[in-house]
């Protein structure tokens, strides 16, 4: 119980002696199969030649950064995020739309390259699904999971109080969707679909 209580003092002495900012940040979300250029390139260009449908989507928020020693630094933060995914069945001629809307909680370490202008970032992200289950003619929606989880890493620039950052987001667990649909004869249809795509994230931030 002493070294617990001893570790608890030192955490939040160096917490309390610690440097800590906090900014607004605001990104564009674009689905991608893998961190490389070419996929992160080619989701970008289907957002823009798609006008944004199925493929792009946006996420707003607050984030603490923490200096440690070491150049390192702990960046907690929270974001309202939201896309979809449009998919057709064409057996009932429907279109069906996973939509998520959900709260974001990424906990990033990172690494101070050029002290506070340029840092690079890595770390797990916690998902609170927001969305209602919705009806598309005759399939009904069924979320079968509130909270999912993933990871992230990527790098920021900041430039006086503007942030630039850029980042890449991989699922640990899948948000699983059913929609179940009636046909014609009374039997019923399932149609599973992974709403926890992968995303390509840039965006802007101000530090206050």
């Amino acid at each position: 119980m002493n070294k617990l209580f001893s570790i608890a003092l030192i955490g939040a002495s160096v917490l309390t002696s610690a440097q800590i900012k906090f900014a607004a940040k605001a990104n564009l979300l674009f689905k991608t199969d893998s961190p490389s250029w070419e996929n992160i390139k080619g989701s970008a260009l289907g957002a823009y030649n798609d006008s944004g449908k199925n493929n792009a989507g946006f996420n707003v928020g607050l984030s603490a950064k923490v200096n440690l020693p070491a150049s390192l630094f702990l960046m907690p933060e929270i974001y309202y995020t939201t896309f979809k995914s449009e998919f057709d069945v064409p057996e009932s001629n429907t279109t069906l739309e996973a939509k998520s809307n959900r709260i974001d909680v990424p906990v990033l370490l990172g690494y101070r390259l050029l002290g506070d202008n340029l840092g690079i970032f890595v770390g797990p992200v916690a998902s609170y699904n927001l969305s209602t289950d919705d009806q598309f003619n005759d399939f009904k929606e069924n979320a079968a999971k509130d909270f999912t989880v993933g990871y992230q890493f990527g790098a920021q620039v900041q430039l006086q109080k503007l942030i630039v950052n850029a980042k890449y987001e991989g699922a640990f667990t899948k948000d699983q969707r059913d929609f179940v649909g009636t046909r014609i004869g009374g039997s019923s249809e399932t149609i599973r679909y992974d709403s926890r795509p992968s995303l390509f994230m840039v965006g802007l931030g101000y530090e206050f």
